[in-house]
Order: C-alpha cells, then structure tokens, then sequence
C-alpha cells in the first residue's frame, strides 16, 4: 500500500531536528582570518555556476548567530545538525595554522544551543576542504587520512565536551563521484573510471580512523556518538517478477549505498555485487589488477563497525532495469551495468531528477534525513513542501509502527534557504525563507515551518478527533425511523395497476 496514510505517534525521547551546512549559510568567507576553501575558489571563478552565486556572505550565520538561534527556540527543536568549516578553524588545515576566532564562533554556536536545550549534531566535514589541501591533491592523497584525523582530535577535544553526536562525512559518495568522478562539485575532477574508486577508499580509511581516535581518546570521559551521513535513493526494479531487473536495483543500491555502509556497518569490505562489476570490467578492459581497490584483512577488521548509529540521507526515488553498459571510456556509471530513470507518476521539484516520491523513504528502512526542494520564487506559502513532510515523516513512521524499523531520529533539510550548491539561490530547501537582496538577511518562516513545528509537538500524526469512533447515547426522545421511496418499493406491474386506476 504505497499511498495509505497512517495515523500514530513515534517513541518519547524520538530526536526530531533540522540542519545546515557552513558553506551555505555562514558567508564571512575571509571573516577573521578564515582560510580559502574549495567552495570559495570555484564560486569566485566567474562562469562556474550560472549567474556566478557564491557563499560569500550566503545567510551571514557568521555574524547573526542570535537570529539563527531565535528561529531553532522557535521551532522548539530537539537538534540542530550543522558543519564545521575547516578552514575557518585551519585556515590551511593544518593545526599550526590555528585560528582562534574561528573556534570562538563554534564555541559561541555549541554554547547557544546547548544552553536552549537543543542537541548539537556536528559534521566534521561537508565539502569544503581548505584549499591548501587540494593543492596537495585532496582527497585523493592518502596523506588525507591523517591530516583529517588531527583536525577531527582537535574537535573532539576542543567541542567534545558539549557535542555528543558526530558525522565524518556528509554524503562521501557524492565527494567522490561528483567531485572526482563527473567534475561537477570541486574539486571539478573528471575521472570517472579511477579516481572515484581511490577518493573512497581513502574516505572511508579516514572515518575510520577518526571513529577510532574517538574510541581511544575521549568515548569514555565524553560518552558520545560518531557516525557518518551516507546517501541512499530508494531504487525500485523496473518490474518485480523479472529477477535480472531485481539484481539490478539491488546492484544500485550497492553501487550507492553499500559502497561505504557495507565496510562500515557490515564486514569492513566492499559489497560481492562490486568487486564482482568492477573487477569483471577491469579485466576486460585488459587492466592487470581491478580499479576498485582492496583492504587488507587487518584494515577490514579496523572499518568495520565504525559507526555508533546509521545515518542516511535520502531524497528520491529511482527506477532501474538492467542493461549490458559499455566498457569505453572506463566509469563508475558504466561499471553498475543499470539505466537509471525518475519514478514518473510522483511530483517534480525545482531541482530535476529529484522527484518526491515517498513511499520509497518506507522502503530504504532506516533513520532518514530528507529534503526536497522548492522554486524560491514560491517563497512564505511553500504548500507543496508541506504536503512533501506529511508525506516523507508518514513513511518514516510506518517504517517505524508497521515494519519495527529502529528509526531514532528525523531531520529536516534545512533550517532556513541558503547557498544550495551547484543550483546556487535559485531553489530553496529552507523552513525559513531569506531575503538574499537585503544586506540584513532576513529570515521568515514559511507554512512548512509551521507545519513541521506541529508535527515534532505532536511526536507525529496522532489520530485526530474527528477520525476517532465516539461511543454515547442520544436523548430518550431521540425519534429512530426507516424510509424507503414509492418508485424504489413498488414493482413494475404494481405501478402499472395504480396507474390503470
């Protein structure tokens, strides 16, 4: 029953909250002696996104904390997830390099909600790496993986005390494949067959390797949580009775989600389905060794289990059948062996290929983080973004009421409308829409704001009145009575008498 709607009410203590990300909504770019970021570089490079958008001032969280914080008590939140800006502590990501205004801020950040009741959720890193470090290479230099380690020990000594949940990553497997792999994100690198692969493979060395730090240094004194924010659409087979066309989804799913949550959470290794795609193509491709790397026994028995709770991200739904892909020129796309296509009878939103498609967030079973984003045009009376939480939030509690899914947690993306990437200011994900063309940023909640505080008071969707069976009794002189009509009650050939008469 992809459409039945289901009343109830999820588990006290459920964690319901919204996010940010330091990119898209702190602006002071240079503020204080912030060093350069990826982001930075490629926005201020006129051409790079249409209309040249760039984070420069963005939501100026930098310097209007108290309105960021008047709309979180508002909202009464339990949690707020937002990003650390690497290079606003490091400016050249490098702990010598220490900027101290910059960790004042996120001192002044995690202090304020602390003191609100709300959770701070911090991600380690969102996608903009300091520049020093892509000139190094990125993330496609295995120095990486400690070179973030020491920044992720400095958070968690420097914040450790008041933050108790942490992500590595948010979405690696859009870093690598969208910033490695097609080009599109910084650092704009286009090499689909290879660097992908390698990106992730270290990626995934330096979660683990920070969950460790954490594990050894400061769980016990600290006692919170690490784990990290993958990303995973819902994929559906073309059509269900076919199993090729139910591999192939199942090989999507893989290909996406799998690719770090099956060494994370699973056996510390890449899924079979891979290793068997890319290792076949590779040798077709004449190659002597697979272009998906492999871990040691030892480095699988360090990944696995690095995560204290799973993290998804999760935004559509995609259709997939099977199809026999090319082996020139060598590519992650290629290598699934799938044709990917929108879940067409769904509504569309601002930004294509991302239709909202609900029923598929019940399907992906897991704690779920959404967005679905609107055209900013459509400002205050966001309807349509309403009808997507209702939909979206009712899945996530049927996965949890219905099917026992341990969801423990739902978080709304995002905050208030910011810099959304590549689609710059022209979309809106925000509870809270900003006037982008007044110096002062003014933030105003829309309907879904609304909307949503209603939701979180309510813990979800209790039964409403009107939908509950009332029992009582009417007044003694309640009059019962039946009827019925002549024409319904007399048969032809009655009706033919009376009117002979």
């Amino acid at each position: 029953m992809k459409k039945l709607y289901h009343y109830g009410t999820f588990p006290q203590g459920f964690s319901w909250g919204v996010s940010s990300s330091a990119y898209q909504i702190e602006g002071g770019w240079n503020a204080d002696g912030k060093g350069p970021s990826v982001w930075d570089t490629f926005t201020q490079k006129p051409g790079s996104i249409p209309g040249n958008p760039n984070g420069n001032v963005a939501c100026d969280s930098y310097h209007r904390l108290d309105e960021d914080f008047y709309m979180l008590r508002a909202l009464r939140v339990k949690s707020y997830r937002f990003s650390l800006s690497w290079s606003r502590i490091f400016p050249d990501g490098r702990r010598s390099s220490l900027n101290q205004k910059g960790v004042d801020y996120y001192n002044r950040l995690i202090d304020g909600l602390v003191a609100h009741n709300i959770t701070p959720m911090v991600t380690l890193y969102h996608w903009d790496l300091p520049q020093a470090l892509q000139n190094l290479s990125g993330w496609d230099n295995v120095d990486m993986i400690d070179i973030f380690n020491d920044f992720c020990d400095f958070c968690f000594a420097t914040f450790g005390d008041r933050v108790k949940f942490w992500m590595t990553f948010n979405q690696p497997q859009t870093i690598a494949w969208s910033g490695y792999g097609l080009g599109q994100i910084p650092p704009n690198i286009k090499n689909p067959g290879i660097a992908p692969y390698r990106v992730a493979h270290n990626l995934i060395k330096a979660h683990a390797k920070a969950y460790h730090t954490y594990d050894d240094k400061y769980r016990k004194a600290q006692g919170g949580l690490v784990s990290i924010a993958l990303n995973a659409d819902w994929i559906e087979p073309k059509d269900v009775n076919v199993p090729r066309e139910v591999m192939a989804a199942d090989r999507a799913l893989q290909f996406q989600l799998g690719w770090f949550a099956h060494p994370i959470f699973k056996n510390g290794d890449y899924p079979d389905a891979m290793k068997w795609q890319v290792g076949n193509k590779s040798e077709l491709q004449g190659l002597s060794e697979s272009r998906l790397p492999s871990f040691t026994e030892e480095e699988k028995s360090f990944i696995k289990g690095t995560a204290d709770m799973f993290g998804v991200n999760h935004y559509t739904t995609k259709i997939v059948s099977h199809v026999t892909a090319q082996l020139t020129p060598q590519s992650y796309q290629y290598d699934k062996d799938l044709s990917e296509a929108e879940e067409g009878d769904s509504p569309t939103t601002a930004i294509s290929n991302q239709r909202a498609v609900a029923w598929g967030l019940r399907r992906l079973l897991n704690w779920i983080k959404n967005g679905v984003a609107t055209d900013t045009k459509t400002t205050v009376d966001d309807t349509d973004r309403v009808f997507y939480y209702k939909t979206y939030v009712d899945e996530a509690l049927k996965a949890h009421n219905l099917d026992g899914v341990k969801v423990k947690g739902y978080t709304a993306t995002s905050l208030m409308d910011s810099f959304e990437w590549l689609n710059g200011y022209k979309v809106g994900f925000g509870l809270h829409h900003v006037d982008f063309a007044n110096p002062n940023r003014p933030r105003t909640p829309k309907r879904s704001a609304h909307y949503y505080y209603q939701v979180m008071r309510d813990n979800g969707f209790p039964l409403p009145d009107d939908e509950k069976t009332l029992y009582g009794q009417f007044p003694k002189t309640f009059k019962w009575s039946t009827a019925s009509a002549a024409y319904q009650v007399c048969n032809a050939s009655t009706l033919a008498e009376m009117t002979s008469h």
